[in-house]
């Protein structure tokens, strides 16, 4: 049994139509900060570049690192 850990960088915006969309990149570095995610989050909405059902990005809503552990409680047998 095994135990795995991960880490990525969700950013949310607001949409158009006031609903949220999540961009999530994977094993952030160590020492990001968060003037330089707010930087790339303000890019991302002046480039426009990201089409949505819920239209063009328009705001930043949220940013996070979110670290989540998994504990593997199985082992398939071996035959």
């Amino acid at each position: 049994m095994a135990s795995t850990s991960r880490k990525v960088l969700r950013m949310t915006f607001n949409t158009a139509t006031g609903s949220a969309v999540s961009i999530t990149l994977p094993d952030p570095k160590a020492d990001l900060t968060s003037a330089q995610i707010e930087a790339v989050m303000d890019q991302i909405i002046a480039k426009d570049i990201f089409l949505t059902s819920g239209g063009a990005l328009v705001s930043k809503r949220d940013v996070k690192i979110v670290g989540t552990t998994t504990d593997d409680l199985y082992d398939l047998p071996i035959a």
